[in-house]
């Protein structure tokens, strides 16, 4: 079978935590330093906070920013449920809005209509390594004076008219296995403002500047040495990893232009990193998917029951009419993409998408 994802890990990432284990501080310490310093300059902005996940970067951003009960969050309910979650977990309600039908990212014309007077926030998911329409979503904040934050847990080094995701607001980044970037587990927050990085390293740290005294009330979010030294490495090979999965997606793009499907869609001025390869196969999805796994094909749905539709979050009376996320969850699959991906196994998914759609959607499979 051909995965879905691999990491790009090998010897050096070995000698990385060789180093680290040999050096005597596992902890946070030096390597989070230089990972921090590192991820800040790549984005382009003031300050990098590491912390132990991706969750945790969101739970943390919302806490430090002051969002609690009684306030609204805007966001989206086609991506992982963590986005939401971090969201509860401060007490505040994700409201969501729905998708464009193209890019699959956060419709920021349906976001002003979205907003109520306890609105605090606004969460655009740059999904599958694709960044929003943050002019947009930047302009709408600015006049409504609400804060941004990116998650960008799919969109390591994607960018928007030359900037990287998360330099628009305060970004949020995953760093498990399967991303772009990995520390195995791990997260990343970016931000420019001083006084928020400042309160995002005490609330990380169980609230200590120095030992043993708590200034603040925090927790241990803490990200360690051994996990930023694979940081560093992956983060240097990152450039050559996204031209790597660039390469496989225009391969991709060519082996389906002839067939009813709708390929992923990048619109001008953005740069596509490509987390997750979507293609939109309409009704007759799971038949192909079905197809495709049986050629020995690791195809998966990402997401087959959007988060409007969990029953955690109906349970909160938090309903939602959002067609465009729930076509898209019942239409899109994902294909393997991973830089390691050979030029077999490329050939090898695209005769088995032809294939599969060729049955099911009643087109030929061509050569």
């Amino acid at each position: 079978m051909i995965p879905i994802a691999r990491p790009d890990l090998g010897q050096e990432e070995i000698d990385a935590v060789a180093d680290v284990i040999r050096s005597g501080i596992i902890a946070q310490g030096p390597r989070v330093r230089e990972l921090e310093a590192a991820w800040a300059e790549y984005c382009g902005v003031r300050h990098t906070i590491a912390v132990g996940n991706g969750t945790l970067a969101l739970m943390a951003t919302f806490a430090c920013l002051g969002i609690g009960p009684g306030d609204e969050v805007i966001t989206v309910a086609h991506t992982f449920a963590a986005t939401a979650n971090a969201i509860l977990s401060t007490g505040a309600v994700p409201v969501f809005v729905d998708i464009e039908p193209d890019t699959y990212l956060i419709d920021a014309k349906r976001i002003e209509a979205a907003i109520t007077p306890r609105t605090r926030a606004i969460v655009p998911v740059h999904l599958f390594g694709l960044v929003a329409d943050m002019d947009m979503i930047r302009a709408i904040a600015d006049r409504h004076g609400l804060q941004v934050i990116e998650d960008a847990c799919q969109a390591h080094g994607a960018t928007f008219r030359g900037r990287r995701a998360g330099a628009f607001g305060h970004g949020t980044f995953s760093l498990y296995a399967t991303k772009n970037m990995t520390t195995g587990e791990g997260g990343f927050i970016t931000t420019d403002d001083d006084a928020l990085a400042d309160r995002l390293r005490l609330y990380r740290n169980q609230g200590m500047r120095a030992r043993y005294q708590f200034e603040t009330l925090g927790f241990n979010y803490r990200m360690t040495d051994l996990n930023a030294a694979i940081g560093l490495v992956q983060l240097s090979k990152l450039d050559r990893n996204t031209a790597r999965r660039q390469a496989i997606a225009a391969a991709y793009d060519a082996g389906f232009a002839d067939l009813p499907v709708r390929t992923p869609v990048v619109p001008d001025g953005r740069t596509h990193v490509y987390h997750q390869y979507t293609l939109d196969v309409g009704p007759a999805r799971d038949a192909i998917i079905a197809a495709i796994r049986e050629g020995g094909v690791g195809a998966d749905i990402y997401y087959p029951i959007p988060v409007h539709r969990q029953a955690y979050i109906q349970e909160r009376g938090l309903h939602a009419d959002l067609p465009v996320t729930d076509r898209a969850a019942a239409h899109t699959i994902a294909l393997p993409m991973y830089p390691s991906m050979s030029d077999e196994d490329r050939a090898t998914v695209i005769g088995v998408v032809r294939e599969a759609v060729a049955a099911h959607a009643g087109v030929g499979a061509g050569v």
